[in-house]
């Protein structure tokens, strides 16, 4: 397990790096350029100066070869300064509109996203795992016909427009909407709390219903081995059939597909931020497109990057741990 955790953890480097080239490289080609934004917000200000296309690429650093941005990115070679200021350093740059450090602006809006994406999480599992496991156990009855129509309508109904219900309807007929002004945990707790419950039951409902039918599909598939056959003939309990050892294979599969979600809910939330008004890492990365903000761009991508890398390396540990039969070598 050891030696196959390092090989992991030593194929990560050269992935994320790839990544990080395609990141870099494709951001040049969205359409539009910093540069003309720039210049027609200073015109549409009355701000402009005589400042002109290429003193403005030479001082934000963008004048030269897409090679060498790449490399001075990266902090294989100094910046314009002579510094060594780059992604070897933990050094992401800074944003070309904000004036502020690619780093310091991320770790500003992460714990908003971490925090709406743990309540989704934890919300799609206490959703989907007893209902699935039910709706297995209990196949074509009408505990079972109603589960599948809960995994059905939380899979068809848009989390955007369920959030717009609870912003318009609310407020009509009894004059209370969520609010609207991010309120930071560090001051109130509750508040705080109550802000994240609603999107994040939201984004967790719609998550726990693709989990939902592939946990009852699941257990479905391990109640009919032969070594569950063989527990239910020796006259084990129900429930340590069902929890010993249908659950644990059961959940393979749909540990996979949660791996593969959690990247999505930390960060791809933007709609459920909009919305609510949460200032997370979604609307920032939004800003960051509309603005043709490389250095956040490419800062941002290369978080998305290690935590899907990380979750891909921590589904493939738990296998080992929640299955003794898989083994790594």
């Amino acid at each position: 397990m050891t030696a196959y955790a390092v090989r992991r953890l030593l194929l990560m480097i050269p992935t994320f790096f790839i990544v990080t080239l395609f990141v870099f490289l494709s951001a040049r080609f969205v359409p539009g350029d910093v540069i003309d934004l720039m210049l027609s917000q200073m015109n549409s200000s009355g701000t402009a100066t005589d400042m002109t296309r290429q003193n403005l690429e030479e001082a934000l650093g963008i004048n030269a070869p897409i090679h060498i941005q790449y490399l001075r990115w990266l902090g294989v070679i100094p910046q314009q300064n002579g510094k060594f200021q780059g992604l070897f350093e933990g050094n992401l740059g800074n944003s070309l509109w904000q004036n502020k450090g690619v780093t310091k602006l991320i770790i500003e809006r992460l714990p908003v996203s971490i925090e709406l994406g743990l309540i989704a999480i934890l919300t799609a599992i206490l959703i989907s795992i007893p209902i699935g496991v039910y709706s297995a156990i209990r196949q074509d009855t009408w505990g079972d016909y109603i589960g599948r129509n809960i995994s059905i309508i939380f899979i068809s109904i848009p989390a955007f427009w369920i959030g717009t219900l609870i912003f318009i309807y609310p407020s009509i007929w009894w004059g209370w909407s969520p609010p609207t002004e991010y309120i930071p945990i560090n001051k109130d707790f509750l508040g705080n709390l109550a802000q994240f419950i609603i999107p994040g039951f939201i984004t967790g409902m719609v998550m726990g219903g693709t989990l939902m039918r592939m946990m009852r599909t699941m257990m479905l598939e391990t109640l009919r081995q032969d070594y569950l056959r063989t527990a239910w003939a020796k006259g084990l309990p129900e429930r340590t059939v069902i929890l010993r050892h249908a659950l644990k294979n059961a959940l393979l599969p749909v540990i996979t597909i949660l791996g593969g979600m959690i990247p999505i809910v930390i960060v791809g939330t933007v709609i459920m931020e909009s919305i609510f008004s949460l200032p997370g890492v979604g609307i920032l990365t939004l800003q960051a497109l509309n603005q043709r903000d490389y250095p956040l761009i490419q800062g941002i991508t290369a978080l998305i990057a290690l935590i899907v890398l990380f979750s891909n390396f921590a589904v493939d540990l738990t296998y080992a741990w929640i299955d003794p039969r898989v083994q790594y070598r």
